[in-house]
């Protein structure tokens, strides 16, 4: 992608960039940047002083002053190295988990989002593109917090090696020279040296913009690569059955034979630093030759000449390295022009502002009232016109085909989204109106691709690190866990999978669902909603859920998802989902009773795999 930023916008998307990166490493920048002030000043302060030191050995050769001289310059060496190790430790320090931090901001942020950006798919593109920079090449905040120490020792460079060699310049009275010495000791002499140090620094910008550029290219293929390579790794089973390794092997290696690849790094390397070596070298010589025929003529002693040839080579280094880094933070700001779209992603779903009612009695009634919904993106119809209540204390149950609106239904019930049109009220208030952390309390949902965490059982089962013992205890006795956890030693504190903990279980896709539905019952939020709750449990374990699950839910209002009808016979209310649309509503005998409708459809289609007894 060419840059097309001009270099206002880059001045200003950097200055936004380091104003999110001082608020997220504000100390590890405080103690790095303390560092390199420190370090920098080190080698300055032992120019200068051997320089004294030269001068007092060339002239005055006063024995005491040569000691004192030397003493000064061994005790402020030995100071300001103990300074920097000390400094250096606590920029250690601060600085170990960088990375971590950076994760845990971009994991804060997408928590924090409207569900909408979660689904898009251009949203979901853009963040894996902002982390294969980063964990490719650490585009981004990386390198900017990486870069902004060499930026502040490059600029404390050249405020010193300026203020230092501010005397080089100055011009012999009174004396006449001819040819060469004539111009070296001319202002003319100055104005070629100031444009040769800016067109160095412009040389320095091109190549390095160049460079930056291929390989940004080359290590986001090389990033597309490690990525496939990641997700082939996934399937290791697959590829182990059927023998697929060379199939893999083979396309991961056409792939990163790809001339664009990252092997090309030091082809780029290699020709745009030679381009910067070689002027580089042409600026030293010429300011060495400068410095040493100023000394010639008599404008400055020995010592000084030792001073300048060192501020000097600094001056040119520090400048060149400033070059570096903005041709860097310009290729940089592609990265970041992401990160902050990312981060702009609006919040456009009104939260409310009435406090939800916390109702002893659980009393409360949903209702949709002409509900019409569409995603976001699409001009299809999720819901057409649905109409219905849901009371306290049913157990409802909701049908259908795949692709008929029911999982489309709970998001909406939950809030995940808001109806496209129609209203849903919840005891005769629209939902919106309510405070949007509130509403959500009032729900407890088990979805179909629920997640377990490396946490122990009780933090999964608790959604929290400070947690009920005996509740997270009782939950899982009610789904059928407690004979299981009291097997394991370490009981509810053991840690499921070995993420963390060399003492972590495996649990069966059975169990984790049971420990899904605990983490539902520990909220103890009014309303309980499972999606497909028993998808991954056998017939036993099924049996065992539904015939005590009146007691589970006690006197809460319960909603399922299933396509199995015939967990839904214990449903008071089944409402049955077609394109969309609600085509039934009634219990089980009512609607089996209807031969032209979906609900005996679906339930014969399944009669093969129901007992005499369920039929």
């Amino acid at each position: 992608m060419k840059n097309k930023r001009t270099f206002k916008e880059n001045i200003k998307m950097l200055i936004r960039g380091y104003r999110l990166v001082f608020k997220i490493y504000r100390r590890s920048i405080f103690w790095s940047i303390f560092t390199n002030i420190v370090g920098t000043l080190s080698p300055y302060f032992s120019l200068y002083m051997s320089a004294l030191v030269i001068d007092e050995l060339a002239y005055s050769r006063d024995a005491k002053r040569l000691l004192l001289l030397a003493g000064i310059s061994v005790i402020g060496h030995f100071l300001l190295n103990l300074a920097k190790r000390i400094i250096q430790g606590r920029a250690n320090v601060y600085g170990s988990d960088t990375w971590r931090r950076d994760m845990y901001f971009y994991m804060e942020t997408q928590n924090k989002m409207q569900y909408d950006h979660l689904e898009n798919p251009d949203v979901v593109i853009l963040r894996e593109k902002i982390y294969a920079a980063k964990n490719a090449t650490g585009a981004g905040m990386q390198v900017l917090l990486w870069e902004i120490s060499q930026v502040f020792r490059s600029l404390i460079n050249i405020i010193l090696s300026v203020s230092l060699t501010v005397s080089m310049f100055k011009i012999v009275e009174n004396r006449e020279y001819e040819g060469f010495f004539a111009f070296i000791n001319s202002p003319y002499s100055i104005l070629v040296v100031i444009a040769l140090i800016f067109l160095n620094t412009i040389v320095s910008i091109k190549t390095t913009n160049a460079q930056s550029q291929k390989i940004r290219k080359a290590y986001e293929d090389l990033a597309e690569s490690n990525s496939l390579f990641g997700f082939l790794l996934n399937f290791g089973e697959d590829i182990t059955i059927f023998n697929m390794r060379k199939q893999i092997m083979s396309e991961y290696n056409k792939k990163l034979r790809r001339p664009s690849y990252v092997f090309k790094d030091r082809a780029y390397s290699i020709k745009y630093g030679s381009i910067r070596m070689i002027w580089d070298f042409v600026m030293t010589a010429i300011l060495f030759i400068f410095v040493a025929a100023k000394a010639y003529i008599g404008v400055f002693g020995i010592g000084n000449f030792v001073l300048y040839r060192g501020t000097v080579a600094k001056f040119i280094t520090a400048v060149s390295d400033l070059a570096d880094i903005w041709g860097l933070f310009v290729q940089n700001n592609e990265t970041m022009e992401r990160v902050f779209e990312f981060l702009d992603l609006p919040d456009d779903m009104y939260h409310g502002t009435l406090s939800v009612e916390k109702r002893d009695d659980i009393d409360y009634e949903i209702e949709f009232r002409d509900v019409s919904f569409k995603y976001p993106r699409s001009d299809v119809w999720a819901l057409r016109h649905v109409n219905m209540k849901i009371k306290i204390g049913d157990r409802m149950a909701i049908v259908g085909m795949n692709g008929s609106g029911k999982t489309t239904f709970i998001k909406l019930l939950c809030r995940l989204y808001d109806p496209t049109e129609g209203k849903i009220l919840l005891n005769g208030i629209d939902i919106t109106r309510y405070k949007y952390d509130e509403y959500m309390k009032i729900f407890s949902v088990v979805f179909q691709d629920y997640k377990l965490f490396s946490f122990s059982i009780a933090e999964n089962v608790a959604a929290e690190l400070n947690y009920d013992r005996e509740k997270v205890i009782s939950c899982l006795e009610r789904v059928g866990l407690g004979k299981r956890i009291h097997e394991l030693e370490r009981g509810i504190e053991t840690p499921l999978h070995r993420d963390y903990e060399n003492d972590g279980i495996d649990i069966s896709g059975g169990e984790a669902q049971k420990v899904a539905i605990a983490r539902a019952l520990y909220k103890d939020a009014p309303f309980i909603i499972l999606d497909e709750p028993t998808a991954a449990l056998d017939p036993i374990a099924e049996a065992e859920i539904y015939s005590q699950f009146n007691e589970i839910v006690e006197n809460k209002t319960a909603i399922y998802i299933s396509h199995r009808l015939s967990s839904c016979r214990f449903c008071n209310n089944i409402v049955v989902f077609d394109h969309g649309t609600i085509v039934q509503q009634g219990g089980h005998e009512e609607l089996i009773a209807d031969e032209k409708g979906k609900y005996h459809e679906l339930w014969h289609a399944q009669a093969q795999y129901y007992t005499e007894k369920n039929a």
